[in-house]
């Protein structure tokens, strides 16, 4: 089997492992509800988007009702 000829040290060890972070959801609060959301995305509670409606949840939720 093949050997290392010499050590890695900690600074090269480091710079190996950089990118092996596990990063976690970027999670902020919803300006309109103020409920928990994943950055950059719509709210699921209410539907907006940076202050902005975007999806009508009212009418969504009648469907589901319905069927």
């Amino acid at each position: 089997m093949a050997e290392p000829k010499k050590r890695t040290n900690n600074s090269k060890q480091g710079m190996r492992r950089m990118h092996d972070k596990v990063f976690s959801d970027a999670i902020c609060f919803c300006e309109k509800c103020h409920e928990p959301k994943v950055r950059h995305t719509v709210c699921k509670n209410c539907g907006t988007y940076k202050g902005t409606q975007v999806i009508n949840l009212d009418k969504k939720e009648k469907a589901v009702g319905e069927k």
